[in-house]
């Protein structure tokens, strides 16, 4: 049987480029994109020609950030899409390789951030499992100094990006992706939590704040009742613009009222 033709619509570089720009994306601006290819429709040169797009619509001043998280390096106990067997989880433990950030792949955040992660003069954070890749004149200004132990809070590329007035594209994502969500969490009563992972002399666990998304749909819908959000398509895609510091803020209250977690025993969402 015959492999039906695709439905579109058809994408291209400069369907991207365009359409951010008719969405009020600016020459040389700071934005964080979260992101999904396939809801745009078929697009010419995949991932490439998107990231291609969004750098045009940027220039030459403006610098692509990108979420390049790599939850795998994490421990085997934890893991459940698929678990392992118990008696694998010390040999994961002891041969897991550390993190390098030119070397390890991302996982779970689509094709577009790892297409962005080997881009041409990327520079990636050093988290070993909440890095972020940037590309553009401020990209080491964002992601040096990520903490290792500090995953998406105050001393990691989360907290650059709301100093420099960056601001979010979610570009066929929903606000369950939103990141910058995450660095609310760290500025009201959240629970704490051991992470292990492999490190450079070895397996290793640190102490860490409990980041959960878990309701990030809801405080999205509401964020974006009560706050300048800037709608579009882009190909079949839904996008939404807003500034970080918009969202860190009104993320901050939202989750104090409508998600506590301080008396919560937590687990890594890894």
């Amino acid at each position: 049987m015959p492999t039906p033709p695709p439905t579109g619509p058809l994408v291209t570089r400069d369907t991207v480029a365009s359409g951010l720009r008719d969405m009020g994306v600016r020459p040389g601006e700071t934005l964080l994109v979260h992101s999904s290819l396939s809801a745009l429709g078929w697009v010419c040169g995949g991932s490439v020609a998107v990231v291609r797009g969004i750098l045009d619509a940027l220039g030459h001043q403006g610098t692509l950030v990108v979420p390049t998280q790599t939850g795998d390096l994490s421990d085997p106990a934890l893991w459940s899409s698929p678990p392992v067997p118990q008696e694998w989880w010390e040999t994961i433990r002891t041969t897991m390789p550390a993190y390098d950030p030119l070397l390890t792949p991302s996982r779970g955040v689509g094709v577009i951030p790892e297409t962005v992660r080997t881009w041409p003069g990327a520079r990636r954070s050093a988290h070993p499992q909440t890095s972020f890749a940037a590309v553009g004149p401020r990209a080491g200004e964002i992601v040096d100094g990520h903490a290792t132990d500090c995953r998406l809070g105050e001393r990691s590329p989360l907290a650059r990006l709301e100093a420099l007035d960056a601001r979010v594209l979610l570009l066929g994502a929903g606000y369950g992706t939103c990141t910058g969500f995450h660095l609310a969490e760290y500025r009201i009563p959240s629970p704490l939590v051991k992470v292990g992972r492999p490190g450079p002399a070895g397996w290793e666990v640190v102490t860490e704040v409990s980041i959960s998304s878990d309701r990030f749909d809801e405080l999205g819908w509401d964020f974006e009742r009560d706050r300048p959000v800037v709608r579009g398509r882009v190909g079949a895609a839904e996008v939404r613009l807003f500034p970080m510091a918009d969202a860190v803020a009104y993320a901050r209250r939202w989750l104090a009222v409508h998600r506590p977690r301080e008396e919560e025993i937590a687990h890594p969402p890894l």
